[in-house]
């Protein structure tokens, strides 16, 4: 692997550990079978996704890419994790997903590939995994083509977040597995905004993700001191 990725091994390896319970409602990954009705629904009320191109980066299992496919668009999800990857393609298979593919490639030799290609780029859940999140937002703006939507989510840096989103979540109530998150590694909306707008892109809104840890329910609100969501447009007129 090269020196120059964008990419922590130790995050590898903890994401292909769990590789075969992507897609078991109730492994670790139950929270995101329970988010991803939301976040689609987000993503297709800003961009239609019927006959849309749409990557989906840091795809991981593919619940999230599946899920656009099935809804129309013509989906790559690309991740770093291998074993995820093959759990991807299994599901698609054996789900009968059309118009999603999978490949191992990095977001930013993506975009030197295929820059301006998509209508569409995804990148939920993931910057906090990475050494530079900077890098990623700059691949996907390259990747996007002018006009066209990038998608984020994470998770915000303040004490509120690390006492429900690594306290809680990881240590209290075991809806992750401890050591998912380091607080270090969390983003600031102001600081995701400012990536954007340095890479060319124009940050539309944000949106909250809430839950309730006694009814176990997820909502979107105007809230984005804990786990949110971030809207963004290439200009138009972008080269």
């Amino acid at each position: 692997m090269s020196a120059n990725l964008n990419v922590d091994p130790a995050e590898l390896a903890k994401f292909s550990e769990l590789a075969h319970r992507w897609w078991d409602p109730e492994s670790e990954f139950r929270p995101l079978h329970q988010i991803n009705p939301l976040r689609l629904d987000w993503i297709e009320s800003n961009a239609p996704l019927a006959g849309r191109k749409v990557l989906d980066v840091g795809c991981g299992g593919g619940i999230l890419a599946d899920a656009m496919a099935r809804r129309g668009a013509d989906v790559l999800g690309i991740d770093l994790a291998a074993r995820s990857l093959k759990v991807a393609r299994l599901h698609a298979l054996e789900a009968q997903t059309t118009g999603v593919e999978y490949r191992e490639v990095s977001a930013e030799a993506l975009a030197m590939e295929q820059p301006g290609r998509f209508d569409v780029v995804t990148c939920m859940e993931m910057l906090e995994h990475v050494p530079q999140p900077a890098s990623i937002v700059r691949a996907c703006t390259e990747l996007v083509k002018p006009g066209g939507w990038v998608f984020f989510s994470t998770i915000n840096r303040n004490a509120k977040a690390f006492l429900l989103a690594i306290v809680g979540a990881e240590y209290l109530l075991n809806l992750l597995p401890r050591g998912t998150h380091e607080y270090a590694r969390l983003i600031r909306p102001s600081e995701l905004a400012a990536f954007c707008r340095e890479a060319g892109l124009e940050p539309q809104h944000a949106r909250g993700l809430q839950h309730n840890p006694l009814t176990g329910r997820y909502w979107l609100s105007e809230d984005t001191s804990v786990n949110y969501l971030m809207a963004t447009r290439r200009p138009a007129d972008a080269e």
